[in-house]
């Protein structure tokens, strides 16, 4: 068991989160990258659905390109001994190893993310309130506080959402909070917005910088 303490941005007091790593992903964090070995994989196996360089062109894909190396590797991780479950990508991970899937992060984590613009610029303008300050009146903390003020995440815990697809950081929140996704962390926190809120919050996180 991990215990991760973070102050909540916006408002004081404490948040102590505790969760359990999988075997797996413990063993992918610890894997040495080879970015070669990752483009290798990433042209014959990913490439499909994330694109040649991992900026997807199809939003139900999420986009890799930019994203948090290790973070990467530990979903990879988690896709493979089912702790994230997806028929899909648990049958991709299936024969990766955990070299590959921290060379799979390097590889991705190195390419450039193309620019993404917020759609519904009201919607936006919410999002950016509880980015940065959270809701003090419900106890969410703000999104900067673990995915960085441009959004760009902090390995290897905390994905990149800037520039992601706002449909499926807004179908991740839905996951969180209905517990289809667990997670210690974000489920708590998806429990206690509102669907106008979280479509708000991945509004402005596919435009951020």
């Amino acid at each position: 068991m991990r215990v991760l303490t973070r102050f909540a941005t916006g408002f004081a007091g404490i948040i102590t989160l505790v969760y359990a790593a999988a075997p797996l992903a413990e063993e992918a964090a610890g894997a040495k990258p080879d970015p070669a070995r990752g483009h290798q994989i990433a042209s014959t196996v990913c490439v499909a659905c994330h694109g040649a360089d991992g900026n997807s062109t199809v939003p139900a894909n999420p986009i890799l390109a930019g994203q948090v190396g290790d973070y990467i590797a530990t979903q990879l991780a988690n896709f493979k001994s089912g702790a994230r479950p997806s028929p899909i990508m648990q049958g991709m991970a299936a024969s990766l190893t955990p070299d590959d899937m921290k060379s799979l992060g390097a590889w991705f984590s190195s390419q450039q993310h193309m620019p993404m613009v917020a759609r519904d610029k009201a919607a936006a303008l919410r999002g950016q309130q509880i980015w940065r300050a959270g809701i003090k009146a419900t106890g969410v903390p703000a999104c900067a506080g673990c995915h960085g003020a441009s959004g760009l995440g902090i390995p290897a815990e905390f994905p990149r959402l800037s520039g992601q697809y706002p449909d499926l950081t807004y179908g991740w929140l839905k996951a969180f909070a209905a517990g289809t996704r667990p997670n210690a962390v974000m489920g708590p926190i998806a429990q206690r917005l509102t669907d106008a809120e979280m479509k708000a919050v991945a509004e402005y996180a596919a435009g951020v910088r």
